[in-house]
């Protein structure tokens, strides 16, 4: 008798395996050594999603509620969802000598949005390599500042988790009011953003950065993120820094300038998914919050440890309006043009992101008794895999939370991830006659 084995999709594995450790996580974190009092199984997987998605919204206090063996726990499965599950397997499957067939190739190239498979194994060995050392790198210059302050082992255990909390993009943290005592710290504020910016930009931009050294000589994916970072993290600072100006529950409160500037840069950077905050997000002025909203919904860049519809997503959709505007009927940039798939595919990411977003905002506005912006801002949040908050996960009801959870999840697999999970592979071998349709 033949077995039968049930043939899976490498974007329907991906997500399996995801939920998976998932589940283990939240089994880890409901044991009683994980905790220093008991928590519910809702709040144990809510922690596991978050901290697997690399989101950071946080039901439960994290310094107050579990024990350093459930804080390493919530570490390890930072690292494994912010270096992708596949990465580690294809470690051990190096480590082993064994032989990485296609469709494992096929799944890694899934989870690291990558265009094709050549040269996918390379990138993750890279990956590591890089990831580890900039990690220990950090932790070393953490440690300068934070074990005169904390000690020695306190010290050096709360930079070695903010180094792998920050350039996985998770914004965890183990104070409880995360980096706002270091506010107006230049190692602190450095370190930290540095770690989120380098994570965020993405390892194919990092790779192609090793071995091209010149900026004329990137990609043009790699030109877009790095010009794409840099302008929208200025911009975004000094919109922050007179919005906020005046606010005394914010910058107007700090005592310098130098404090002022820092908050406004750490800020700024923070929303493109990181979910640090050296300011009370829930005493920001409200057009602040908005363009807050914008940047969480952008996010990092592919391939990336952070979330949101992406940098380049983004820029391929502002790119194509201003054609359209134009009169042109190719997108080109820096004398490339850029392929319709892509602009197809941009279109699909944003447009299945705001179903989600829109999805979310809606049930959440029945179940939950808060402020449309709160909603807004946290659904926002957990699909950009941010962990920003305004005050709304704390008193989430238990729809509420299985509702976050569901969207952190979506948030970081990526929307086209479940829809080709869930679409049929059937190629069309029937072509019909076009005809126009009047839009606008």
């Amino acid at each position: 008798m033949k077995r039968k084995y049930i043939n899976l999709k490498p974007s329907q594995l991906l997500i399996f395996i995801f939920a998976i450790c998932i589940i283990i996580g939240t089994i880890l974190l409901r044991l009683p050594i994980a905790t220093t009092a008991s928590i519910t199984w809702l709040d144990a997987l809510f922690t596991a999603t978050s901290a697997m998605t690399v989101t950071g919204l946080i039901v439960v206090d994290t310094p107050v509620a579990f024990t350093i063996f459930g804080e390493i726990v919530i570490a390890l499965l930072i690292q494994l969802g912010g270096l992708g599950i596949m990465s580690f397997a294809v470690l051990i499957y190096i480590m082993l000598g064994k032989r990485i067939g296609i469709k494992e190739r096929l799944i890694i190239q899934q989870a690291l949005n990558q265009t094709s498979i050549g040269g996918i194994i390379k990138l993750v060995r890279n990956l590591f390599i890089f990831s580890l050392t900039i990690e220990m790198i950090a932790m070393f210059f953490l440690a300068i500042k934070w074990v005169p302050d904390l000690g020695w082992g306190k010290g050096l255990y709360f930079s070695f988790f903010h180094a792998i909390s920050a350039f996985n993009n998770a914004g965890f943290s183990l104070w409880s009011d995360s980096l706002m005592g270091y506010v107006g710290d230049p190692i602190t504020n450095i370190v930290i953003s540095g770690l989120f910016i380098i994570g965020g930009i993405g390892f194919t931009v990092l790779s192609d950065i090793w071995y091209k050294k010149k900026f004329q000589k990137l990609s043009l994916h790699s030109k877009l993120m790095i010009a794409g970072t840099f302008i929208i993290n200025i911009v975004a600072m000094f919109i922050i820094f007179i919005l906020e100006y005046n606010n005394l529950n914010s910058l107007g409160g700090l005592p310098t300038l130098s404090d002022k500037l820092w908050a406004s840069y750490f800020q700024a950077t923070s929303p493109r998914t990181a979910g640090f905050n050296t300011l009370d997000i829930g005493s920001l002025e409200e057009p602040t919050l908005f363009f807050m909203l914008l940047l969480m919904f952008i996010g990092a860049g592919s391939a990336s440890t952070g979330g949101g519809i992406k940098l380049t997503t983004f820029i391929v959709i502002i790119l194509a309006v201003f054609t359209f505007l134009q009169g042109k009927k190719e997108i080109t940039i820096a004398e490339r043009s850029i392929s319709q798939i892509y602009i197809l595919r941009s279109l699909a990411i944003a447009t299945m992101g705001v179903f989600f977003i829109f999805s979310a905002i809606f049930l959440l506005s029945i179940t939950e008794q808060a402020p449309f912006m709160t909603i807004l801002f946290e659904v926002i949040s957990a699909f950009g895999t941010v962990g920003l908050s305004i005050g709304l996960t704390g008193s989430l009801s238990m729809i509420g939370k299985i509702i976050i959870i569901l969207i952190m999840f979506i948030g970081k697999l990526g929307p086209l991830t479940l829809a080709f999970s869930l679409a049929s592979s059937k190629e069309e071998k029937i072509k019909y006659p076009h005809e126009g349709v009047l839009t606008g």
